[in-house]
């Protein structure tokens, strides 16, 4: 069974009633020899997307559609914002052993990236450059174990996606102090996905458990479910509010902020088409839509057979078309 979010504005009680299951970034349906790559010093990295050079056909297909989302968007008044989250493997390369060590190509992969949205006029921002200063000053950005991003990388990368908001809609609808208060930080010692789904139970208990930092919910409500939300988050399980994300974006923006996602293995394309065809869409368009989008994953089309999971693919003409009627130009 697989657990998502509904498209709902954050509050407390939405946060204290969501699930803490995890779900990957990345494909979830092969063997489990196949998925986790051990590391030195027991780092766990997920293997899908390890090649020797970067599929740049596949990705400039993939900038085209965010780009024809955003002139889709731009055309109702809507602010597309795209952060596009870079891979674990950039920033603990040195744990990586023989063939699985990135090739030069591969360490250029999230500029040339970056660079291919700049020049499609899509509005980000270079989270690899925030990680990077992150780990300068001593900080974990992604979990030893874990795929996903540690809550100080989740916080600067929501720091940075409210000042582009800021940027592009210095007014944001709704009224000041309707964000979401921050609680207290509380720490979990469990094992990380990658160890826990992936690794046998003698390597899992070679890897061990780790510390993951979580801020808890507070006594505050600080959003009404009725509150229109301006900014509306889409994307996989990097966004999921256990880990942070639309919380403090929330915070930063004082606003309220909503959110809809699911499990990598579903992808970024259903994700978005789900939300953009949905009433809450139709109904109480917002003012800025944030599609986290992921590296690893970037050069799979809509219908990634194989990669993706089988319900969610779509044919690129069937993404055109239902594109088209969500967001009639």
């Amino acid at each position: 069974m697989k657990h998502s979010a509904p498209f709902c504005v954050l509050t407390r009680r939405t946060l204290l009633g969501w699930p803490l299951g995890l779900w990957l970034a990345g494909a979830a349906h092969a063997q489990p020899d196949i998925l986790a790559i051990i590391g030195k010093d027991n780092y766990l990295f997920p293997a899908w997307g390890t090649t020797d050079a970067p599929d740049w056909a596949a990705i400039d297909a993939t900038v085209a559609r965010v780009a024809e989302v955003r002139r889709r968007l731009a055309a109702r008044g809507i602010a597309l914002v795209a952060p596009v989250i870079p891979s674990k493997k950039l920033f603990y390369a040195d744990k990586l052993v023989g063939d699985d060590a990135l090739t030069p190509e591969m360490l250029g992969r999230y500029a040339g990236i970056r660079d291919r949205l700049a020049a499609a006029k899509v509005p980000g921002f270079d989270a690899e450059a925030l990680f990077r200063a992150l780990q300068a000053k001593g900080e974990q950005v992604y979990y030893r174990t874990d795929q996903h991003w540690t809550q100080i990388a989740a916080d600067a990368t929501a720091q940075a996606t409210a000042e582009l908001i800021h940027q592009l809609v210095p007014q944001l609808a709704g009224k000041p102090g309707t964000g979401l208060a921050l609680g207290a930080i509380t720490k979990e010692r469990r094992y990380g996905d990658l160890a826990d789904r992936f690794l046998s139970p003698e390597q899992r208990r070679a890897a061990g458990r780790e510390i993951f930092t979580v801020r808890r919910a507070t006594e505050q409500t600080g959003l009404l479910d009725s509150a229109p939300a301006p900014v509306h988050v889409t994307g996989n399980s990097m966004v999921q509010p256990y880990f942070g994300f639309p919380q403090k974006l929330s915070n930063l923006l004082d606003r309220p902020v909503s959110v809809n996602w699911k499990p990598g293995d579903v992808g970024f394309w259903i994700v978005l088409m789900e939300y953009l065809e949905s009433s809450a869409f139709r109904t109480q368009p917002p003012q800025v839509v944030v599609w986290q989008l992921f590296e690893p994953n970037l050069h799979l089309g809509p219908n990634a057979k194989g990669l993706w999971d089988s319900a969610s693919l779509i044919s690129e003409q069937d993404w055109s078309q239902r594109l088209a009627a969500a967001l009639p130009a």
